[in-house]
């Protein structure tokens, strides 16, 4: 069942939205539901009114939500900055002239950063001290931490690494496949690791054991993924329609994927509700849906005409969904009520 007939309705009539003239290369809420937009600008776009914070001497190329409030963000510039709900900022540490590409963000009992520049990996504290430095055989294209932040992984080169924070060593032998794998997604459970390729597949280990899972048959590249809240489902982009592997039954191997959601051009970014089976997808053409997994419900958020969608999250209690496109459109819609 699918409603799509006013595209912009709900945009319309709860959205609020805005023109960033320069492309949105990351967004967050914080543990407030505080919004914050990374942009190609070097700027950082924070709260509902977009205050502009001058974060990088160059392109902010990630984001995460800062586990003590606030967004950390990676730069072209080397730096990794802490931008407070204030506005006030903090640089963390400064990798020399390396681009900081990934990061990612605990916010448990025990809070940790990881930032990866080049072949390396970092697990800093909250407030910017090195805890941990992590070689890779190649440049690190992904980084995810588990639910109770014990285990990181990277997707590297010719497979992905899965290491315990704690002491910096592998969990298990590596997990190896050959090809280009660009991001990394751990199963809530900690049962499985996937990674997404650049060959038009997606590429799994089980957990523990590493019994490997192929699935493919892509249009494109899948450049985002992410598990359901259950982890019934590994929701993806790549595709005109949201592919959804099952994670249960014995699947995904030996089981095709539900598709959900089909629009006018390719799925670029997919994000999961934090609570329900609900999954966002942002399209090329800027077109942004939410499918309700389990009713295998569409509802359209936003038509095309914006710019392909970079940039798409929940805020940490599933009340609100951002979006940001490559041509600096933003909008942050709530579906409180």
């Amino acid at each position: 069942m699918s409603d799509l007939t006013d595209l912009d309705e709900l945009l319309s009539k709860r959205g609020r939205s805005a023109q960033f003239g320069a492309y949105v290369t990351a967004l967050a809420f914080d543990a407030s539901g505080l919004p914050g937009f990374a942009l190609g600008d070097g700027t950082l776009r924070l709260g509902p009114d977009h205050q502009s914070i001058a974060a990088h001497d160059g392109a902010a190329l990630s984001l995460s939500a800062h586990p003590q409030g606030g967004f950390v963000t990676g730069g072209d510039d080397g730096r990794l900055v802490w931008t407070r709900p204030d506005g006030g900022t903090q640089e963390l540490h400064k990798f020399g002239s390396k681009w900081v590409e990934q990061l990612a963000a605990f916010a448990g009992k025990s809070p940790l950063l990881a930032a990866a520049v080049g072949k390396m990996l970092y697990l800093l504290s909250p407030g910017g001290e090195v805890l941990k430095e992590i070689a890779h055989p190649s440049t690190v294209t992904g980084i995810a931490f588990d639910a109770k932040g014990k285990r990181v992984a990277a997707s590297h080169y010719n497979g992905a690494s899965l290491w315990f924070t704690a002491s910096g060593s592998l969990v298990s032998p590596k997990l190896e496949w050959k090809g280009s794998h660009t991001g990394v997604a751990i199963h809530p459970a900690g049962e499985a690791l996937v990674t997404a390729m650049q060959e038009n597949a997606l590429h799994g280990w089980t957990l523990p054991g590493g019994k490997h899972m192929r699935m493919s048959g892509y249009p494109s590249k899948p450049e985002s993924l992410g598990f359901t809240k259950s982890g019934k489902w590994l929701a993806t982009a790549g595709a005109e329609s949201i592919v959804l592997w099952p994670f249960f039954g014995g699947g995904p191997m030996g089981k095709p994927p539900m598709e959900l959601g089909m629009g006018d051009g390719v799925i670029k970014r997919v994000a999961c509700h934090p609570q329900h089976e609900v999954v966002a997808a942002g399209f090329n053409t800027g077109m942004v849906l939410v499918a309700d997994v389990g009713r295998e419900r569409v509802l359209a958020v936003c038509g095309p005409g914006r710019g392909s969608v970079s940039a798409l999250g929940w805020s940490q209690n599933g009340a609100q969904l951002a979006f940001g496109t490559e041509e600096g459109f933003a909008a942050i819609v709530d579906f409180n009520g």
